[in-house]
């Protein structure tokens, strides 16, 4: 146990009072205690082993933490840095995302693409609107394996112009006797990303409001 005596002869190994914060202990003011402990030890009952190096593991494990701590600091900075850079690259670009839902403006064509892992005798590309009707449908006809691309001009089986809006996608697929659904992909334009807070992933903040996480886009042109 340390006296007051013992802190007092440990304050003459101890840096001036204007170089360290106060009531900070730091490595130095710790081993200078130790230091002084063994000097001032009653030599009938010297400290223990035990008790010594359980003092320092106890030390080396606080002074281990900090050294983590600022480790994990440094790397979630890094990961802010490069998350930036990212969304940097990405603003202005036009991706296929997995998603079910697409954008039409009124004017532009609105697109996207289907994931075929194997021939098809058919691929058929429904559109509906919001309220869940059918407008129109894509006949893509016979595909080989691979990515299968389509576009859509905004019009209904009639032919008219339809509305801007927000139209659901959905892909059918036809394998002899059989009908499967197959993966489609939206092609979407990027106009800003929101970075994550505390290491979250960023979100994609797309035309018409919708926003999509990076792990949807399939494909960045």
């Amino acid at each position: 146990m340390v006296t007051p005596t013992q802190i007092d002869d440990a304050r003459i190994f101890a840096p001036p009072p204007q170089q360290r914060e106060r009531g900070e202990l730091g490595q130095e003011d710790f081993l200078t205690l130790m230091i002084t402990q063994f000097r001032n030890q009653d030599p009938f009952e010297p400290m223990d082993n035990g008790e010594f190096l359980g003092q320092l593991a106890q030390f080396s494990t606080v002074s281990g933490i900090d050294s983590l701590n600022g480790s994990f600091s440094g790397l979630a900075g890094a990961l802010r840095d490069e998350q930036a850079l990212q969304a940097a690259n990405l603003v202005g670009r036009t991706v296929l995302a997995e998603t079910d839902s697409g954008y039409f403006d009124g004017a532009a064509p609105m697109g996207g693409a289907v994931d075929l892992g194997a021939a098809a005798t058919s691929v058929q590309i429904d559109i509906t609107d919001a309220s869940g009707q059918l407008v129109r449908s894509i006949d893509l006809g016979q595909q080989a394996p691979g990515t299968v691309r389509f576009d859509w001009d905004g019009r209904n089986a009639d032919g008219d112009l339809l509305d801007a809006g927000h139209y659901q996608i959905s892909a059918r697929v036809v394998r002899g006797s059989n009908v499967e659904s197959a993966r489609a992909f939206i092609r979407a334009n990027i106009e800003s990303v929101t970075l994550g807070q505390f290491g979250g992933a960023m979100t994609l903040n797309l035309a018409g409001g919708e926003s999509l996480s990076l792990s949807q886009v399939y494909q960045i042109t």
